[in-house]
């Protein structure tokens, strides 16, 4: 299954979970999707993200010097993040239980069902 899509809906979701605990730079959130086992997110798509959680208020920033290379910019998740990934939680685990539901292999096949008994004749055991 392509879970490209897949991701591009749980991207937000999946980017405040990762930096609940700690704040993080772009790449450091790339890194710690992928340690989770998001192995095909985008830098690009985390950045994207990054900055529309930001614009929408869900995150602050701030910039760390750095002596060997460009300045880092840091996001951390506020209230208004932490009510977002709350919610969208709650969204998730409902929808994850409806799917599993749904996908779960039966124990009766559809063959198994559709199959008649067997015709015994009169006087047969």
């Amino acid at each position: 299954m392509d879970t490209t899509q897949l991701l591009k809906g749980v991207l937000d979701v999946a980017v405040l979970a990762a930096i609940q605990d700690e704040d993080g730079y772009g790449y450091d959130v790339v890194r710690r999707l992928r340690a989770a086992g998001l192995d095909e997110v985008g830098d690009a798509s985390v950045y994207g993200t990054l900055r529309r959680l930001y614009s929408a208020g869900a995150l602050t920033s701030y910039v760390v010097p750095s002596d060997d290379g460009p300045h880092r910019k840091y996001y951390g998740i506020n209230a208004q993040g932490t009510a977002m990934l709350r919610e969208q939680r709650e969204s998730w685990t409902s929808f994850a239980t409806t799917m599993s539901r749904l996908l779960a292999v039966k124990t009766t096949s559809k063959t198994a069902r559709n199959t008649p008994a067997p015709v015994r004749t009169i006087g047969e055991k």
